[in-house]
């Protein structure tokens, strides 16, 4: 059983796991029918030893980053995502069929700009809070940058317009929010060709700490944290700062490591350990 806070106020949430039924979740006491519900009532952050990887690969991992945020901020968004993907299907399946696609243009211009300002609006906000991450987790200072998947001089119609013929040549549509990308740069260069793997996990861990920095100063959120093996890939001096951060929340925290300390933890409430699937106290 696990607690977190929300837009409803303080959750508690219960997660069972069975080989033959699946899974199923209740909150307060209320089993859920979908876990986009658990994830809306129940919001659960995490930064892992692969954390380093929004700063390193392709734009999609930057995007359900963003997404996560903006998911909780305005609660339209999962709707108007779903029905986005719907209409960009249904025009690319016109588009190889060498049929006509403006008929599914309308509503993909008018959910692609809605979900694309709302992005924006999580963005701009999240942009102190990362600024001020860094600098006091003494990571490398950086850029980031909103691309919104197509030209900034166009609209989202101008941009379908301008790109059709290439739509059609190649059967799927180029431009739109499904192509949006978070640029992180260092000295003007990408952060993944000038940050070393130890950077990389410190600016990527600030930009999750900004995320939780925003919904809880703006939604009065608190959502759960797992810190799992935080001592990879960090000095004794970064993590100490990564720390000091997460202290600051008042979050709850779920840590795991490999050793039976982490450095810079006060005592923990609870300690268990894990050997060959078993779960015990210690």
């Amino acid at each position: 059983m696990v607690f977190g806070r929300s837009h409803t106020g303080l959750n508690y949430a219960g997660v069972e796991f069975d080989r033959h039924r699946g899974s199923q979740a209740k909150v307060n006491g209320t089993s859920l029918d979908s876990l986009a519900k658990l994830t809306l009532t129940f919001p659960v952050q995490i930064i892992d030893p692969d954390i380093h990887k929004l700063v390193e690969e392709s734009g999609k991992r930057r995007r359900r980053w963003l997404d996560w945020a903006v998911f909780h901020v305005e609660p339209r968004f999962g709707d108007w995502w779903m029905r986005y993907g719907r209409a960009l299907r249904q025009r690319n399946a016109a588009l190889k069929a060498h049929a006509d696609a403006r008929p599914w243009e309308v509503e993909l211009v008018d959910l692609g700009e809605r979900i694309s300002e709302a992005r924006r609006t999580v963005f701009d906000a999240l942009q102190p809070h990362w600024r001020r991450i860094i600098t006091a987790v003494n990571c490398p200072e950086g850029d980031l940058h909103y691309a919104k998947g197509w030209a900034n001089h166009l609209s989202f119609r101008e941009a379908l317009d301008a790109s059709r013929k290439r739509d059609e040549l190649r059967c799927i549509t180029h431009p739109g929010p499904h192509r949006a990308d978070l640029l992180i740069h260092v000295k003007e260069r990408p952060a993944r060709d000038v940050l070393s793997r130890g950077q990389q996990k410190l600016m990527a861990a600030a930009l999750a700490l900004a995320q939780l920095r925003l919904l809880r100063d703006t939604l009065g959120m608190l959502p759960a944290l797992l810190l799992d093996d935080p001592a990879a890939e960090l000095d004794a001096e970064h993590l100490a700062a990564v720390v000091r951060e997460i202290s600051e929340l008042g979050c709850q925290l779920i840590a795991t490591s490999l050793e039976p300390e982490i450095p810079g933890f006060l005592n923990p409430d609870r300690v268990f350990h894990v050997e060959q699937g078993r779960v015990s106290p210690v």
